[in-house]
């Protein structure tokens, strides 16, 4: 007997009578019964369970996904996106059904309100255990149901210190002609919609249309001295030294400062927006055991301090933290201490208000 297959696949039901038929009769049968038992095989065949991961790009050491692989017997399909917006609209649109997924803070409580999401089971996933309380039950998933946090960090401007001249505190430095086409800013809209906002002393949660529209003038205005709106592509341009400056999310900056040491971070003394990307399962998953697994292997410290040595991005466990390179763990530009965060917020979902949003940044990006 082959392994995998039972004796019902081999001798399936559709062979019994054949001996009674006539010579053309049985060939044909025959035949028929060939072709079901090859389409029959497959399906007695089994299947590497799987889960479809979607994530941000250059956001994990993919050599833990082999591991993990290796260890659970579950393959994993990978996919990356840009942008909050652009994994929101493709799971949204439920033609492809993820099992984790990677919002941040904001995109999570509009995909819960969405019914998008669905509840962890913890009991599943022990290492959550290891995550500093002060992680956890943050506004955008008050009691932790939806997800558990992946890694966390502020904007700010990441600089070279050989091409700018003037102090970096402000966000005001993004409009300074000095520096036409050497800035950077983030190809995306919360973010850079953010950088306007601080710079004019609003809120980054405002609601208020009329300083929602300041806001875009001044992004408008913005524009002439801006080299590039950009994502992932921003810390190789400021490593090659192709810009003066960048808007970039934290986690950026311990690559580049390693591989360009007149690179430095600044977080504007106006605020930044504190965030928080989530491991989260998708309503439409069709494997959440295997979901709960994975976030469960990521969480593992000794998987998790090798994921943030690799992206570099700020870690969620205490102890990873102590594990970690100290000109890592005690750069307060990727660990920032309680006084560099007194002017920050955290992103809420803007509900119908995101609208305006929308309409704000396709103007900029068109003016």
């Amino acid at each position: 007997m082959y392994k995998g297959f039972s004796k019902a696949c081999l001798e399936p039901k559709y062979m019994k009578g054949v001996k009674s038929l006539g010579r053309i009769g049985k060939a044909a049968a025959l035949f028929v019964a060939l072709v079901l038992l090859t389409a029959g095989l497959s399906g007695c065949t089994r299947d590497k369970p799987t889960i479809y991961v979607y994530n941000w790009g250059d956001y994990i050491d993919e050599s833990i996904l082999e591991e993990f692989e290796k260890e659970t017997k579950i393959k994993v399909v990978y996919d990356t996106y840009a942008t909050n917006e652009d994994m929101y609209v493709k799971i949204k649109a439920g033609g492809s059904a993820y099992d984790v997924i990677f919002p941040s803070d904001y995109m999570l409580t509009r995909m819960i309100e969405e019914d998008l999401v669905q509840k962890l089971d913890l009991s599943k996933i022990p290492n959550w255990k290891y995550i500093e309380k002060r992680h956890l039950g943050w506004d955008y998933d008050p009691a932790n149901e939806y997800s558990l946090p992946y890694y966390w960090g502020t904007v700010g401007i990441l600089y070279n210190t050989i091409m700018v001249g003037d102090p970096v505190d402000s966000w005001d430095i993004l409009w300074n002609p000095k520096y036409e086409k050497e800035i950077l800013m983030l190809d995306s809209q919360r973010d850079s919609i953010a950088v306007a906002l601080l710079r004019l002393g609003y809120s980054i949660n405002t609601l208020d249309e009329n300083e929602l529209a300041e806001a875009g003038e001044l992004l408008k205005e913005q524009k002439p001295l801006v080299l590039a709106y950009v994502v992932d592509e921003s810390q190789d341009k400021m490593i090659a030294g192709e810009a003066a400056m960048a808007v970039v999310w934290s986690g950026e900056v311990t690559v580049a400062k390693s591989q360009n040491p007149d690179l430095a971070f600044a977080i504007p003394q106006e605020g930044t927006n504190l965030w928080f990307d989530v491991m989260a399962v998708p309503k439409n998953a069709k494997n959440p055991e295997g979901a709960m697994a994975f976030i469960n292997f990521m969480l593992d410290p000794e998987i998790a301090y090798r994921n943030a040595d690799y992206t570099g991005y700020a870690v969620t466990h205490e102890s990873v933290r102590s594990m970690i390179r100290p000109e890592i763990s005690e750069d307060r530009s990727v660990y920032p201490e309680e006084e560099d965060l007194v002017n920050a917020e955290v992103f809420v979902n803007l509900g119908q208000t995101l609208s305006i949003y929308d309409r704000i940044w396709t103007e900029v990006k068109a003016h």
